[in-house]
């Protein structure tokens, strides 16, 4: 994706078809971005915009005389302020734009002035750009090292420049960056981590690739659960069949209780399912299940836009752990994602500390033993376009 700065660009409102059909053109996008995602988020007002650009004035043969050229595409979804119709405009993980365009200027100004004239008061976004990644060996020598507490206190092991211009532009540009305790921004995780499913040349890994970069646990549990019967196989759902989806549900409410937090209700995976499943040749949505001896003993939720794969939401039993049921689904997910030729596997979320003593060091010693890496993003930004509301929400929020 490329613009040129002299040419202003205009932003309105696209069709879910027309927004779509962009994404298909990219490499990738957050499922975040798709206009499936604002389905799934039905107590939120949504919208697809896109950003034009006048192609004859570039010399364009594509687009005709007069024509426009779409060239950036964004979900928002609008959240009221309580008691008052005006609204904070979010774009998780988003827009899909040029961010290394060298004037954000051009792209935002006309994004801030669309939302305004829909209602709201201030806009947020997460710059879907790297500014930091570390090896899974630098993870783990970190966490093994007393004297470090953070991630930032380790020297990565490579830099993003275009995410360093990102910041660097957005601040200059009056945007501010939210900052939340362990790395988790209001909205969407800081710190992720992933597996390169491509060597740096660009060509595909193979299964043994991944499987060579895995720790000797991992590679030792996924052999476990083979040689214990685990088979893993992927679940049907759709309007005329959620047994399978009920299921996973079950267990899902079961890991919710052992680990302690709040889980989501079957309608909001029956949704997610439903849009998901409307994209098409553009991504997709799996719900894979793993049994032994006929018991369902771990259940996760992948998903894929263009080249990006995501596991979304895991399950698993406290009875039977010993076979190993999260690895094998974890391991026909990444199979998977290397089939479809994927570009990366993402793990989602992790926390940025390396305490030993913090309990949720357990979640990224997991996730290291993949033999990925941790990935830092540019974070989650608000730009207050009414300050006195805004100020407002910022207080009720911190209420919350």
């Amino acid at each position: 994706m490329s613009s040129s700065t002299s040419v202003p660009l205009t932003v309105r409102t696209i069709t879910a078809d027309e927004h779509l059909a962009f994404l298909r053109t990219q490499g990738s996008a957050s499922f975040l971005q798709t206009p499936a995602w604002g389905q799934v988020k039905a107590e939120w007002r949504r919208e697809s915009i896109g950003w034009f650009r006048d192609a004859s004035s570039l010399g364009s043969s594509t687009e005709g005389s007069g024509g426009e050229e779409l060239v950036g595409a964004a979900l928002v979804l609008y959240r009221q302020l309580p008691k008052v119709k005006r609204f904070l405009a979010y774009l998780p993980e988003g827009p899909v734009i040029d961010w290394a365009a060298p004037n954000l200027a051009v792209w935002l100004a006309p994004m801030v002035t669309h939302v305004r004239k829909a209602g709201a008061f201030g806009v947020r976004m997460g710059p879907p750009v790297i500014t930091a990644r570390w090896s899974a060996a630098q993870v783990k020598e970190g966490i093994a090292d007393d004297a470090v507490r953070r991630l930032g206190e380790v020297a990565p092991l490579e830099r993003g420049q275009v995410g360093a211009q990102v910041v660097s532009q957005l601040n200059e540009l009056g945007w501010k960056q939210l900052v939340a305790e362990g790395g988790f921004a209001a909205g969407q995780p800081q710190f992720n981590f992933v597996i390169p499913l491509r060597h740096d040349d660009g060509s595909p890994r193979t299964e043994d690739d991944v499987l060579k970069a895995m720790n000797q646990q991992w590679r030792r549990n996924i052999k476990k659960a083979a040689k214990s019967g685990v088979e893993v196989t992927r679940g049907v759902v759709s309007p005329g069949s959620s047994t399978d989806l009920e299921a996973f549900h079950d267990l899902y409410v079961h890991t919710a209780q052992r680990d302690h937090f709040t889980p989501r209700p079957l309608s909001y995976f029956r949704t997610m399912f439903e849009a998901l499943g409307q994209l098409g040749d553009a991504g997709e949505i799996r719900l894979y299940l793993a049994r032994h001896e006929g018991d369902l003993v771990a259940a996760t939720i992948w998903i894929r836009v263009g080249g990006h794969t995501w596991y979304s939401y895991g399950a698993s039993s406290t009875e039977k752990r010993d076979v190993r049921g999260s690895n094998a689904a974890q391991w026909a997910m990444i199979q998977d994602s290397l089939a479809a030729g994927a570009d990366v596997y993402d793990l989602r979320g992790i926390t940025d500390t390396l305490d030993a003593d913090d309990s949720h060091v357990g979640l990224i010693q997991f996730k290291v033993g993949t033999g990925g890496e941790a990935v830092e993003y540019a974070g989650e930004w608000d730009f207050p376009i009414n300050r006195a509301i805004h100020k407002v929400f910022e207080l009720y929020m911190g209420r919350r």
